[in-house]
């Protein structure tokens, strides 16, 4: 049987037991995460390419053909991390900003930046909250958000972040582990979870809690198919799920809806 059972969509996430120090709940959670990201920055892109057999790129892709870019659109990509998305946005022609809170990931991201070539602008980089985001309401076309919202100390006030700096009309993308439906497949990826990933922490990062934290922060995320319904709850038109390998990773994708309020309004 699967450790932590059928995970649906809606339910309470399962009581288990801590399998990283880099995991808790409460306002001690972004302290927690930015220790976390300081110590896998150095080799977070190098880890990234081993532990999903270079997938992870792939998954970015789909998430740039998603987002519908044109040159001048403005875009923000929030816990931009090294920067992978923020270029490729770019490099599509969208005026970018990425914006994370951990100094040594962006660290990482603006010496990628100090070396681009590229005839499109680069991205520029800014540290901060995501939780409060210093942008103006519907500042952005495009905001995206990979690997982020599951870290996030308060997951709604996070969503309604993004949302309010989203123009009417413009879209929000989220790739994120996901869950998936399929009982079998998922007890196979919760294993891989569980024994394979940290081993990459432990060899890289000399602390397997560094990777052990993936399952323990993905047990408490509702996923896919709770992030739909919330953006739903939050009046976002045109939702839907766009499921990677079976479920292990998925896309979230809304719209704001034309003519609505910001979401700090809404409820």
């Amino acid at each position: 049987m699967p450790p932590t059972g059928g995970w649906r969509a809606g339910a309470s996430p399962p009581t288990v037991a801590s399998v990283s120090r880099y995991y808790v709940e409460g306002e001690a959670r972004a302290e927690r995460v930015g220790d976390l990201f300081a110590a896998v920055a150095p080799r977070y892109d190098l880890i990234n390419d081993l532990q999903s057999f270079g997938l992870h790129r792939l998954w970015k892709r789909r998430l740039l053909r998603l987002a519908e870019v044109r040159p001048g659109t403005q875009a923000l990509d929030v816990c931009c991390g090294t920067g992978d998305v923020a270029f490729a946005l770019a490099r599509a022609g969208a005026i970018t900003t990425g914006f994370d809170f951990s100094a040594p990931m962006l660290a990482v991201a603006r010496k990628r930046a100090g070396g681009w070539r590229e005839a499109a602008k680069a991205p520029e980089f800014l540290q901060g909250d995501a939780l409060a985001l210093p942008f103006p309401d519907a500042s952005f076309d495009v905001v995206t958000i990979s690997y982020g919202l599951r870290n996030l100390a308060n997951l709604d006030r996070g969503l309604r972040e993004l949302l309010r700096v989203l123009r009417p009309g413009g879209r929000l993308l989220i790739l994120d582990f996901g869950k998936p439906d399929w009982a079998p497949w998922r007890w196979l990826y919760l294993q891989y979870l569980r024994w394979g990933v940290p081993v990459f922490g432990r060899l890289f990062c000399g602390d397997a809690d560094t990777h052990g934290y993936i399952l323990e922060s993905l047990q408490h995320y509702p996923a896919q198919r709770g992030v739909d319904t919330r953006l739903r709850a939050l009046g976002c038109s045109e939702t839907r799920i766009i499921q990677l390998l079976g479920g292990v990773m998925s896309i979230n994708v809304a719209q704001r809806h034309p003519g609505s309020r910001p979401p700090s309004q809404v409820g």
